[in-house]
């Protein structure tokens, strides 16, 4: 029996937290299910004077675990936190590899979708587990991405019972893993085998916002300058808002300028191009900046079909179909839809198109003029081509309502 326990009115956790604590006689036992009508007891029993609560929980109960919700509903000193190891520092120790550069998400009790992102453009991830978020479903959403990834399972770590086992995502599918495990490592092979580099941090977690963005467009690889202008993409990403955990679609994607930098700020990215030729420039302009881009290779809208639905959309240029993939992207999209187009004409009907899906549409004619040298070290201002950015944001009372 912990220590803790001992003298205890009132014992709340778990079910195998419960069992596994071998409370004494007398002591009532309160299995933790919905939180509201758990903390209502709890108050009832810290009403009465010198009455003692136990809340039992594994790991760090400080890391995504109660002592948010008891601190907000108790206060920070009416708590005294007896932690443990978190399971993610167990997890990582037992593959033999460092967390200080890992991204750390919480599925329990959220959207699988978001760990799902963050395992997508990050190769260092722990996700914590709950129900209908385990390694099973992880596996299957990840199988389907494509993406090259490994995941190490940790079954009832720090007990007799300890198991860590190494799959692929299409393994971790295929099994049943039962309700011991609490945390899922996926990492990418260079990740996997300890490489990555051995610098020094100074701050943990993945790294931050990228130090420059709108990159020059001598950054890319592109063809007869096939690339979105550094000034429009400046304003496009700013609108974008692309961040970890969401997931980006960059449509007509060209060199993939735009799908790299919402990569670097750390969103997960698919990039559709119907050119072959043009997919594997995207996919080298990812490598050449250290992120990872899904590259899906087809025209939209019907390349669309089977891609997981986006947080964020960008869609440079346009052809024929402009305002069917316009339509596609924005009955789709969680949050916002970004549209460049040079030509005047089409701006109605993608306005328009924007509209009819539900979005609140705005945008700018861009125009901007560079600094260029002329003879005798002077300098004239060379205009660029001006170019339309029009956006859509879906209201906030109905965001997500695509998933």
């Amino acid at each position: 029996m912990p220590p803790e326990v001992a003298g205890a009115d009132l014992v709340v956790g778990a079910a195998r937290h419960l069992d596994a604590a071998e409370l004494p006689p007398g002591v009532r036992r309160l299995v933790l299910g919905p939180l509201g009508p758990a903390l209502d007891v709890i108050e009832e029993y810290a009403a009465e004077p010198g009455a003692r609560i136990v809340v039992l929980a594994s790991g760090d109960p400080g890391f995504f675990g109660i002592v948010r919700v008891l601190a907000a509903r108790f206060g920070a000193a009416a708590l005294d936190v007896r932690p443990s190891a978190p399971s993610v520092a167990v997890a990582f120790a037992r593959a033999g590899l460092s967390w200080d550069d890992a991204v750390v998400v919480s599925a329990h009790g959220r959207e699988l979708r978001t760990a799902v992102n963050v395992c997508r453009a990050h190769r260092k991830t722990a996700v914590l587990t709950g129900p209908g978020a385990g390694p099973a479903e992880l596996g299957a959403a990840l199988a389907r991405t494509g993406v090259e990834r490994d995941l190490v399972v940790g079954t009832a770590l720090g007990t007799d019972a300890e198991r860590v086992v190494r799959v692929s995502p299409e393994e971790a599918a295929g099994r049943e893993w039962g309700a011991e495990v609490a945390v899922v490592l996926c990492l990418a092979p260079s990740a996997a085998d300890g490489g990555g580099g051995g610098a020094v941090r100074t701050i943990a977690g993945p790294a931050g916002a990228p130090a420059g963005w709108a990159l020059p467009e001598s950054e890319f690889a592109h063809r007869d300058s096939m690339v979105t202008k550094s000034e429009v993409r400046a304003l496009a990403l700013a609108r974008l808002g692309p961040r970890t955990g969401e997931l980006v679609w960059d449509i007509g994607a060209g060199s993939g300028s735009v799908a790299v930098e919402c990569a670097r700020f750390g969103a997960a990215v698919v990039a559709v191009e119907r050119d072959a030729d043009a997919a594997d420039r995207v996919r080298a302009n990812a490598a050449a900046h250290g992120v990872d881009v899904q590259v899906a290779t087809g025209s939209a809208p019907g390349a669309l079909d089977e891609l997981p639905d986006p947080d964020a959309v960008f869609i440079g240029g346009g052809g024929a179909d402009l305002a069917a993939v316009v339509t596609a992207c924005a009955r789709r999209a969680r949050r916002v839809v970004v549209v460049t187009l040079a030509a005047v004409d089409r701006v109605p009907e993608v306005r328009g198109a924007l509209r009819a899906a539900g979005l609140v549409a705005d945008g700018v004619l861009l125009q901007s003029a560079r600094l260029a040298p002329l003879p005798g070290e002077v300098t004239r201002l060379a205009a660029v081509n001006p170019v339309f950015v029009l956006w859509a944001t879906r209201p906030a009372t109905t965001q997500g309502a695509g998933s």
